[in-house]
């Protein structure tokens, strides 16, 4: 088996390193505002390894949120290269872009983002819905997922008559039910009180022991406690990224 050997350093990046399921190199993101440009980010360089658990922090307008859509690929950069599991997807198209983030990331937001008039259990089935599997193994796949978050016993209920707690994990598990390569998490406790914060936050450390790989986005350094590495962006560069024994 062919060895991959990459420094993302040097700005010569061929192949991503073999274990590396996140790899920026030189990532730029331009906004045209007026006759201004603005940097949104300026040269991001971060890999980031298959089973880790890394939490992105950064102050209003330090480019945490535009890096969060780029990883995502929600967006594309203005310069420089990104791979997500070996797909090179700065390069990608619309469509293909649509495609890579139905298979390979699993999405939770702060606002859970679920369709009111839904049951959990159709709303946890949707990812699969986009991607062409059929109904039988969808509703079992959606099922487990469910499971996966102790919700089977609410799969019928729709979110207005679910917890906030309950609506997350939701969300936690149609972001799962793909089976992605990444589980990306933008401030997932943003609308839940403490207590029921601290128990998604238990929800994501067992998803991790599990082998899930977990990017998460906060501002709150609590909840960045949580993960096992803490990548800060500030005027959209890393300013420090610091690993923590676990």
């Amino acid at each position: 088996m062919a060895t991959h050997v990459a420094d993302i350093s040097e700005g010569a990046v061929k192949t991503p390193p073999a274990n590396c399921i996140i790899c920026t190199e030189n990532l730029w993101k331009t906004y045209e505002m007026g006759a201004e440009q603005v940097h949104a980010l300026r040269g991001v360089n971060i890999s980031i390894d298959r089973g880790e658990y890394v939490a992105i922090m950064g102050p209003s307008g330090s480019g945490k949120s535009t890096l969060m859509n780029l990883i995502g690929c929600l967006d594309t950069p203005s310069q420089g290269r990104y791979w997500l599991n070996s797909n090179l997807v700065s390069e990608l198209d619309d469509d293909e872009l649509a495609r890579i983030r139905n298979k390979e990331i699993g999405f939770v937001f702060q606002t859970f983002n679920l369709l009111a008039r839904a049951t959990a259990l159709h709303n946890v089935e949707l990812p699969l819905i986009y991607s062409g599997t059929p109904a039988e193994q969808r509703i079992e796949r959606a099922k487990g997922a469910l499971a996966a978050v102790d919700l089977s016993e609410r799969m019928n209920h729709k979110p207005n008559e679910l917890s906030g707690g309950q609506r997350q994990r939701v969300a936690i598990a149609r972001a799962l039910v793909n089976n992605p390569s990444i589980i990306l998490a933008d401030e997932p406790t943003g609308n839940l009180d403490s207590q029921t914060g601290n128990e998604i936050m238990a929800l994501f450390a067992e998803l991790h022991k599990k082998g899930n790989t977990i990017v998460l986005v906060t501002h709150e350094p609590d909840i960045a406690e949580n993960a096992h590495r803490v990548i800060y962006i500030r005027d959209g560069v890393v300013a420090s990224d610091e690993r923590k024994v676990k």
